[in-house]
């Protein structure tokens, strides 16, 4: 496993939390005023979800806010009765919130609010499409004088195999332009579900993304992070696709609790010294810490999937990772 996670996971737990939260997961994170901000899923008795900031000078011990975000703002088309999964980006002096919104008779679609100190939020209302939609993930610079987001329409059914999608703005408002970035790999570890996860990280080589992909077994699916490379002129052009997942749940807090077998990824922060730490929501219940290199992430987009490539094609290939893509077309 590429990332390691921190011996003292998880970080994050519901017992941080008044009694009526059961579980914490899947936050968006960032670096704001010298400290480490957590927007976690926060679970109630009732069910709904809730957005609760956790804050933290180290990274590793975190204090939730009193209480969860008030005066959320609700959007024109009604209220929400269920919000998650945010991912947060900085942009323009200011930080974008994307993140799942789903109500009543509407089923779940991006929704955005804007912040510059995370107590005061406003909406930025968003075309309705007529479609759902989530895994939202806004680039943290405008390529072409545009905004670029990853997104993943998709139909009714939540189970259903979903491809990984791109869209363009100009306005933070109106998408256009989608088009279907990536797509599962059969018998592959993302071989049913694929979707953004963290804010994409500029490199030399590209843009660095941590994305989640699904599995689906004969018990139920797992959640695993790969990594890919996209161009930064032309991020709907992709450089590489690591054939092997980067971080899978193998510890018992990420493989028991509200949905097992997850490790599900909306961050990735990089440090000066070229380490990306990241915040992931294990099995729906708490959250766990993880880091690995900067570089041995671009490495793991070059690399392929030998056992895979064996069994679709006879033999190991001389050019894995374009092996793998052949796979998905």
């Amino acid at each position: 496993m590429l990332f390691q996670k921190f011996a003292g996971n998880p970080v994050l737990g519901p017992e941080a939390f008044p009694s009526d939260i059961m579980y914490v997961f899947n936050p968006g994170a960032i670096r704001c005023n010298g400290e480490y901000l957590l927007v976690a899923d926060a679970a109630t008795a009732a069910t709904p979800i809730v957005f609760w900031i956790a804050r933290s000078r180290d990274g590793i011990h975190f204090t939730p806010d009193p209480e969860p975000i008030a005066d959320w703002p609700a959007p024109a088309a009604g209220p929400e009765n269920c919000i998650y999964d945010p991912r947060i980006t900085f942009i323009d002096g200011e930080y974008i919130l994307m993140y799942a919104s789903q109500a009543e008779g509407r089923g779940v679609r991006t929704g955005v609010v804007r912040t510059k100190d995370f107590r005061r939020f406003t909406r930025i209302e968003q075309a309705e499409t007529g479609r759902n939609n989530r895994n939202s993930v806004l680039f943290p610079e405008k390529i072409n004088g545009r905004y670029v987001r990853f997104d993943r329409p998709m139909g009714d059914d939540e189970l259903e195999p979903s491809d990984m999608c791109i869209s363009y703005s100009d306005d933070l408002s109106n998408w256009y332009g989608s088009k279907v970035l990536m797509t599962p790999r059969p018998g592959c570890w993302d071989s049913h579900k694929i979707g953004g996860g963290a804010v994409p990280i500029r490199t030399s080589e590209g843009w660095l993304e941590i994305y989640h992909g699904v599995d689906l077994t004969c018990n139920g699916y797992i959640y695993r992070l790969g990594v890919m490379l996209l161009d930064l002129d032309d991020p709907s052009r992709i450089i590489a696709r690591g054939g092997m997942p980067v971080l899978w749940p193998d510890r018992p807090y990420e493989m028991q609790g509200r949905v097992p077998n997850v490790t599900f990824g909306c961050n990735a922060l990089l440090e000066s010294d070229g380490t990306v730490r990241i915040y992931y929501g294990a099995a729906d219940t708490c959250i766990g810490l993880a880091t690995a290199k900067l570089d041995d992430l671009i490495a793991a987009c070059h690399r392929g999937n030998p056992v895979a490539e064996t069994f679709f094609f006879g033999k190991k290939q001389e050019n894995s990772i374009e092996t793998l893509e052949l796979a998905t077309l």
